[in-house]
């Protein structure tokens, strides 16, 4: 397990997510936490909970995932006002409407750019950014959705299987630097990103999935499957021919 400790900071880029905060409530005892958001200024309710949860020292600062350039300068930053990064959780993304992004490009364009490209940037900087500190966690959220995509929601499915990949290839450069990388792939997550829709076979709740992320960062893990079972399934999954699998329904 990558050397962290109480002294070290928790980023969570996405202080508005289900799951960035639920991690970010089970890592909080004793720590420095900060909370990035694009709407920064609304995030009076996760402060107070994280502070109940044990938190030494809690700020909020802004930050927007689509502006890349700003990436390197935020970073930066925030280790300059908070002392030594320990872990950073990536928790920012949209789900969008796929059946909109099929025919109109700008709204494709947008998805693929927040849950793929502004992901590549801020793993880029924060891997840097570690790797001179000779240390760190990061925390990176893919989905089932990139393992095999799906018609149903293919644009949000190609972009979490571009950021799969990227993240893998990350994991394996960052071996032997002091730094780790924690691929997530969640299924169905119940949250706000989801409400309204049905819940898929083997959903989970955002806490579920924290639960998962914190058990796997202190055995050292490099992936997570949330639930285990999606693991074998999707091995299997992956078997079917395409003109079944064009039949799955989602």
């Amino acid at each position: 397990m990558t050397a962290t400790g109480v002294n070290d900071t928790l980023l969570v880029l996405g202080g508005h997510s289900d799951i960035g905060m639920e991690v970010a409530l089970r890592l909080a005892e004793g720590r420095r936490v900060v909370l990035a958001a694009r709407r920064s200024h609304e995030l009076d309710d996760q402060v107070a909970q994280v502070t109940a949860a044990g938190a030494r020292e809690v700020s909020t600062v802004f930050f927007d995932a689509d502006d890349l350039a700003s990436h390197g300068r935020f970073l930066d930053s925030v280790v300059e006002a908070h002392g030594k990064l320990g872990t950073v959780v990536l928790a920012f993304g949209i789900l969008g409407d796929n059946a909109r992004a099929q025919t109109d490009a700008e709204h494709a364009v947008a998805i693929v750019h927040t849950d793929y490209v502004a992901q590549v940037s801020v793993l880029t900087h924060a891997a840097n950014l570690l790797r001179k500190q000779g240390s760190g966690q990061l925390v990176v959220f893919s989905s089932v959705a990139g393992v095999r995509v799906r018609k149903a929601n293919y644009v949000y499915g190609s972009a979490k299987a571009g950021l799969d990949g990227f993240a893998c290839g990350l994991s394996d450069a960052l071996h032997g630097s002091g730094v780790s990388l924690l691929l997530v792939r969640p299924g169905f997550v119940i949250g706000s990103m989801t409400q309204g829709m049905t819940p898929a076979p083997f959903s989970s709740t955002p806490e579920q999935v924290a639960d998962a992320v914190v058990r796997a960062l202190a055995r050292g893990r490099a992936r997570v499957w949330v639930p285990g079972i999606l693991a074998p399934i999707y091995f299997g999954l992956n078997m079917l021919p395409a003109w079944l699998w064009r039949k799955m329904p989602r």
